[in-house]
């Protein structure tokens, strides 16, 4: 299950970059089109976690037992999200809607990830500014 989930997202981010500049987000007409949005929306979330990951591993370099942990709990984080929202798509795989309502989740837990990465590796538990703003998680 997770192989096909993740077939079917990588084909529409595939599809979706290459037809971005035709495709109006605000006014989507079909459920190719709806997929499409959605997967648009998940590669910025996913470029976002990558930023926001990426400095908090450069943040933590003086300590690699933490850098390891961090990338440990990376990798099982990306795990537990397949098969979180491989159990959404197949709750609803007899609807057109399976692909968005996958996607949507993946988007949803990315922005949440990111935010926790944020406040536990890149905050301070006093009044010193984060190393980065705070993400969105909407």
């Amino acid at each position: 299950m997770k192989k096909w989930l993740f077939i079917v997202l990588a084909t529409l981010s595939l599809s979706a970059v290459a037809d971005d500049e035709a495709l109006d987000c605000n006014n989507v007409r079909n459920t190719l089109d709806t997929n499409r949005c959605a997967a648009i929306e998940l590669e910025a979330a996913e470029e976002v976690l990558a930023h926001y990951l990426e400095t908090s591993v450069e943040h933590n370099a003086a300590d690699p037992e933490l850098v390891d942990a961090i990338q440990v709990a990376q990798t099982q984080w990306e795990a537990y999200a397949a098969a979180h929202c491989g159990a959404v798509y197949t709750q609803w795989r007899d609807g057109t809607i399976r692909g968005v309502m996958g996607i949507t989740c993946s988007t949803r837990l990315t922005k949440q990830r990111t935010h926790d990465v944020w406040q536990d590796f890149l905050t301070y538990m006093d009044s010193t500014p984060p190393v980065l703003p705070e993400p969105a998680i909407e």
